[in-house]
């Protein structure tokens, strides 16, 4: 088979390989580029090898792993995937004696702590595999700065956009779980894709059943007839339409303190928490309702449970769409709904 395989390394480093082998068995890796010192870049090659002699890489799937290089003396997270190029790979199945180039590309940092990245990563590799084109003008004037700012488009933008809305983050992170449509306006193309990102990241997309959501996004729409608004003509962003809660606003804390420390990964670890606890508060209220449906006192404690919470509000939407079809539980949501009212 014909194999191509890249590797990056340290902030912001890739390296590439490229090979055509006789036998489905044997391989080699030939490098396209990378920004690491030779005698390490050797290992990373050795280390990729082993994984792909193993199977272990699947198409367009990451991984990430901890790799000792000899520079700097250390283990390393590396972050790789396997991926075709996509106009070549639709050549090889319309003509057999065609084999499509594959490639590895790696990302280097710290410590494993990429894997809390890994989707934003997948997605990142998706967008080279469409673009890469192996002609030497477009590896100098695409590909290569493209590789080169992974750690600046991929890690980042979660700690751009903290720094950017500081306190004001409560109202994001309240829109991300209440699934309010967001609108940013005179703002760069960098900061629209930051707040998207984080949006994306924040929001329970794939925590909550799928037609929860769906029903949620509907019912926010036509509840508000409007977006939330971000400004940023002016010094400051400013926000409309924004709504708050507690629990949002105590989460807002924790991302501004860890400012200071200005990791990437431990923001985004502070959002992996920060939606656990937004899901373990929807069991538990899900588990007092079933409660309530026979006894009154767990629907007491349901109504003590969402008044402190700090995201009372919320909550009680989820449950409203997902229990919208069990009479029994329906008519506790209501209960609550008017207790939560007065």
């Amino acid at each position: 088979r014909s194999s191509q395989q890249g590797a990056d390394g340290g902030d912001g480093s890739r390296s590439s390989a490229a090979a055509e082998t006789p036998s489905s068995e044997d391989f080699s890796l030939s490098l396209l580029d990378t920004n690491l010192p030779a005698e390490a870049e050797t290992e990373l090659r050795s280390f990729i090898a082993k994984r792909l002699t193993k199977g272990a890489l699947f198409e367009g799937m990451g991984n990430v792993a901890s790799v000792g290089l000899s520079i700097p003396e250390y283990k390393v997270g590396c972050y790789y995937c396997r991926f075709h190029q996509e106009n070549l790979l639709e050549m090889a199945t319309l003509e057999s004696d065609i084999n499509a180039p594959e490639y590895v590309v790696c990302f280097l940092g710290g410590s494993e702590k990429e894997d809390t990245f890994r989707l934003e990563l997948d997605k990142y590799i998706q967008s080279l595999k469409i673009n890469l084109d192996l002609e030497q003008k477009t590896l100098e004037t695409y590909v290569n700065p493209y590789l080169r700012s992974w750690f600046e488009n991929a890690i980042c933008p979660i700690q751009r956009v903290v720094q950017l809305l500081q306190e004001k983050l409560a109202f994001l992170l309240h829109a991300a779980l209440s699934y309010t449509p967001v609108e940013v306006k005179n703002a760069d193309e960098r900061t629209e894709k930051d707040i998207s990102r984080f949006l994306a990241a924040a929001s329970l997309q794939g925590l909550v059943q799928e037609g929860t959501m769906t029903s949620l996004c509907i019912a926010m729409t036509e509840e508000q007839h409007k977006s939330m608004i971000i400004d940023c003509s002016g010094p400051q962003p400013q926000l409309h339409n924004a709504g708050s809660n507690r629990f949002c606003e105590d989460w807002m804390h924790a991302f501004v303190n860890g400012a200071e420390g200005g990791n990437p990964f431990l923001f985004r670890q502070i959002l992996e928490n920060f939606k656990l606890k937004a899901i373990q508060d929807i069991n538990n209220l899900k588990r007092f309702i079933r409660q309530a449906e026979m006894n009154h006192y767990a629907l007491f404690k349901c109504y003590m449970f969402l008044k402190n919470c700090g995201s009372g509000d919320i909550l009680l939407k989820i449950v409203k769409v997902e229990h919208a079809e069990m009479p029994e539980a329906r008519n506790v949501v209501t209960v609550l709904e008017e207790f939560m009212r007065e």
